[in-house]
């Protein structure tokens, strides 16, 4: 089966197959800011995504309390002609707390969504942000807020596009409502050991249902809506790929024995499995590899070369499961 064509690229975005994840970049979550042991990891990991095939590369404002951004940044000062060649994307409206009284929240007021996108346009040393998406669900948005803000940063010419990440079918919809521009992007959690996204239509009509926590219609929605739905957290933390198993559940322990099996026999490291299940669902999944290691990036694009049998996909979900089909 061929690989599905990304609704990205179906929008004219000649975005690559896999995106790596930076928020591993620039150093630990904390005030302390990064050196050359930063900088050199992270033009490691971009040259390792670069040789891979990699152009798209995801961010967050938060990630470690901006320094993933401006370690990025730094990259791009040093190799001039790199932004041409590259997507950028980054996420706002997550808030750290401020002292006992301020709590962490989530702030999708206008004026807090163009401060964000201004603080990453300045910390990644770029005059555009190519993708900007709202980063989890605010309870107090006002869709006509969001709206003003897209079309602010929009009409200056500071994000070209724009999505949401951890997001239903019904919020999507409530944020359309008042936008011009659409909604592309949809990041979800999802893989080998968060198969929600797969369940929600497996236990239509089952008692199962009632414990299954992704969102109903979010995934047919998506895929006929044309966004792009984007996997982080695809790799389970390393479990599947040689991370130890102490303490995981039997079906972690199952499927890890199931993608080594896998990958032996094909002659490629498990990563490369754990990506290839995302790769075969026919959404069009873009799975976003969240590592600074060159080794597992380049592990994790070995995917693009592994091709699933329906039968292979179906082993890998079942042991993922840790139970048969209804």
């Amino acid at each position: 089966m061929a690989m599905a064509t990304l609704p990205l690229v179906r929008r004219g975005i000649d975005a690559s197959r896999l995106a790596l994840g930076c928020m591993r970049l620039g150093g630990g979550w904390n005030a302390e800011s990064f050196g050359d042991a930063e900088v050199g990891e992270a033009e490691a990991a971009v040259d390792a995504a670069l040789e891979s095939g990699i152009n798209f590369f995801d961010h967050a404002d938060i990630y470690g309390r901006g320094k993933a951004e401006s370690v990025f940044g730094e990259e791009l000062r040093r190799r001039p002609g790199l932004r041409e060649r590259i997507f950028v994307q980054t996420k706002c409206g997550i808030r750290f707390g401020e002292g006992e009284r301020v709590p962490g929240r989530y702030d999708f007021s206008a004026r807090h969504i163009v401060r964000s996108a201004e603080g990453s346009l300045g910390r990644l040393g770029v005059e555009r942000i190519d993708v900007l998406l709202l980063h989890r669900p605010d309870p107090l948005v006002e869709a006509a807020e969001v709206a003003e803000a897209f079309h602010r940063l929009n009409r200056e010419g500071k994000v070209r596009l724009f999505g949401v990440s951890n997001m239903s079918e019904g919020q999507i919809r409530y944020l359309q409502s008042a936008l011009e521009v659409p909604l592309i992007v949809n990041q979800l959690e999802m893989g080998l050991t968060r198969i929600g996204f797969l369940e929600s239509g497996v236990h239509v009509n089952q008692e199962a249902a009632r414990a299954n926590t992704f969102p109903d219609n979010t995934l047919e929605y998506c895929r006929m809506a044309g966004i792009q739905l984007q996997a982080w957290g695809p790799m389970a933390n390393g479990y599947l790929s040689g991370r130890p198993l102490e303490g995981q559940p039997d079906n972690v322990r199952a499927t890890a024995r199931m993608v080594a099996a896998m990958a032996a026999d094909r002659g490629v490291p498990p990563e490369a499995i754990v990506v290839a299940w995302l790769l075969r669902h026919p959404a069009a999944i873009q799975p976003v590899i969240g590592t600074r290691s060159p080794e597992r990036i380049r592990a994790c694009a070995k995917a693009l070369d592994v091709e699933l049998s329906r039968e292979d996909w179906y082993a890998l979900y079942v042991a993922a499961r840790g139970r048969p089909l209804p």
